[in-house]
């Protein structure tokens, strides 16, 4: 799941309200936000918190729409030979497996997707300063977010991109964002928490139906 930003970080109100020390910024600037964010030190730790928290879960709910796969095939294997009492039973207790897996995955997107939100905000927030800070120490007018979807930028032939400036600088204000942070991992342009996977449990009803496997996620938290 790729983190879903659109921030045009194009801070031109806050830019040029400051009209004497902006009279000369003519320069346009590109930033990668979501590289930005998840390459920050306090970025991975966060990350890395949350992969800690919500990986586990993702392998637990693939093993349990395992479980339920085998119980239909099973049921599928013996449903002429068994009584109908015993079959009903069985479809009873899949039944009762499906609806607590869909709500449990459910409840865990829902709380990683918060979490993401929360993570994105808070660092997010302290990019957007130190990129309007840099800005006006380089005298930068404009500067455009190209990893939004749409970021609405056509074309740009030379301008400067400021990613890896923002990242070390934010890196130097906020020295103690990554004290938790786990071992440096390479550079990603798109990372994102990761997500349990979508509640897709297998599907019920007849015995005929093979069941589809939950969907897995991405590498980031959105």
């Amino acid at each position: 799941m790729n983190m879903k930003m659109k921030f045009l970080l194009a801070p031109a109100l806050a830019l040029i309200s400051s009209a004497g020390l902006y009279a000369q910024a003519t320069k346009v600037a590109l930033i990668n936000m979501q590289q930005a964010i998840a390459n920050t030190v306090e970025g991975k730790a966060k990350i890395a918190e949350l992969e800690k928290k919500y990986v586990p879960m993702q392998a637990e709910f693939q093993k349990r729409a395992a479980d339920i796969t085998q119980k239909q095939d099973d049921l599928k294997k013996k449903q002429n030979t068994i009584s109908d009492e015993a079959k009903a039973t069985l479809e009873a207790e899949i039944t009762r497996l499906k609806t607590a897996l869909q709500r449990d995955t459910d409840d865990a997107t829902t709380d990683s997707q918060q979490d993401e939100q929360t993570m994105l905000q808070d660092v997010g927030g302290k990019i957007v300063q130190v990129v309007t800070k840099y800005a006006q120490d380089n005298q930068i007018m404009l500067v455009f977010d190209v990893s939004s979807e749409p970021n609405n930028l056509i074309c740009c032939g030379t301008a400067l991109d400021v990613t890896q400036a923002v990242i070390a600088a934010y890196d130097k204000a906020n020295p103690a964002g990554g004290a938790a942070a786990a071992p440096a991992a390479k550079p990603a342009a798109n990372v994102a928490a990761p997500r349990p996977p979508a509640a897709t449990v297998p599907r019920a009803a007849g015995p005929a139906t093979t069941p589809a496997r939950p969907a897995g996620t991405t590498a980031a938290p959105k």
